[in-house]
């Protein structure tokens, strides 16, 4: 029986990442690897470490009190890799390779993109992986070196290296502005709102408690097919206004509470800020995130 401080890291990596996602799918999902290829590696470890890890269900798998022992050591083990390979890269002289940054996909779509193409103008050695999901990487673990979030680090070995609030606004396409009544209100809007597994998120709660009866006009799990949506007419949208104007659409001066700024922050685990090419690039970006703020407000 091979013991677990035998096992390769990539065994252990499959192993938290199923543990915690709580699925085979969603596990692989956040591994970027086939579900059929997570099940194969899934059942070769079992069968490596001679028990079960995991019970199927239905609705997802859940650790074995065999597995549950092993998670805790497991986590380490994924923690010390990360630091181990951070540390490898952290004597790299001259600034290349590839730095991969977490977004949401407007965000990668709006900031990402731009900031790209003017890197790689002045640093050609360097490259931008940009992983566009609303999930979030664990950078503590390098599923990414650098992440643009809503919220700033909330744990002791992350760090928020830059912050910036923009001035947001419940939009809509000229089209649909010139169907609604005068003076509309939150209630004589067809909402274009999350759907799936992010449900759950702003502004869907928010909406359902203010309207009654609330029924959206349109739901997407994706954030690029609701801005279409909003483009076509179908519906309003919470966003920031720098988002409206480079999406032609056009805010409403209604009131909106919490959503009337956006929070952006660009966040990294303190660890890979010491590899130099994640270093230039975060200290690029955060310059780079002030620009738009500076901007943003001049424009407003």
């Amino acid at each position: 029986m091979t013991t677990p401080d035998q096992l390769p890291w990539e065994d252990v990596q499959l192993f938290v990442a199923v543990a915690e996602a709580g699925s085979v799918t969603a596990g692989a999902r956040r591994l970027r690897i086939g579900q059929p290829t997570v099940s194969r590696r899934l059942a070769a470890l079992e069968h490596r470490v001679g028990f079960a890890l995991f019970e199927r269900h239905s609705d997802g798998v859940r650790l074995t009190v065999a597995g549950a022992r092993l998670l805790d050591p497991a986590r380490r083990m994924a923690d010390f890799a990360a630091e181990v390979a951070r540390a490898a890269q952290a004597a790299e002289l001259a600034p290349h390779g590839v730095v991969r940054v977490a977004a949401a996909p407007g965000v990668a779509f709006e900031f990402l993109v731009p900031f790209a193409a003017t890197l790689r103008a002045e640093l050609p050695r360097l490259r931008l992986e940009v992983l566009a999901d609303i999930d979030y990487a664990d950078l503590a673990r390098g599923e990414a070196d650098l992440a643009l979030r809503q919220r700033p680090a909330e744990r002791d070995e992350l760090t928020t290296v830059a912050s910036i609030r923009l001035p947001a606004a419940v939009c809509v396409a000229p089209e649909l502005l010139a169907r609604l009544p005068n003076a509309p209100q939150l209630g004589d809007l067809p909402w274009l709102t999350w759907a799936g597994r992010y449900a759950h998120l702003p502004p869907n709660p928010q909406l359902a408690a203010a309207i009654p009866g609330f029924t959206p006009a349109f739901a997407s799990d994706n954030f690029l097919v609701l801005l279409r949506a909003a483009q076509a007419g179908v519906g309003a949208l919470v966003l920031p206004l720098v988002s409206a104007r480079l999406h032609g659409l056009v805010a409403l001066p209604l009131h909106v509470g919490a959503f009337a700024e956006a929070e952006l922050h660009l966040v990294a685990a303190r660890s890979a800020l010491g590899i130099g090419r994640v270093a230039l690039v975060a200290q690029r970006m955060a310059i780079a995130l002030q620009r738009a703020s500076v901007a943003e407000s001049a424009a407003s």
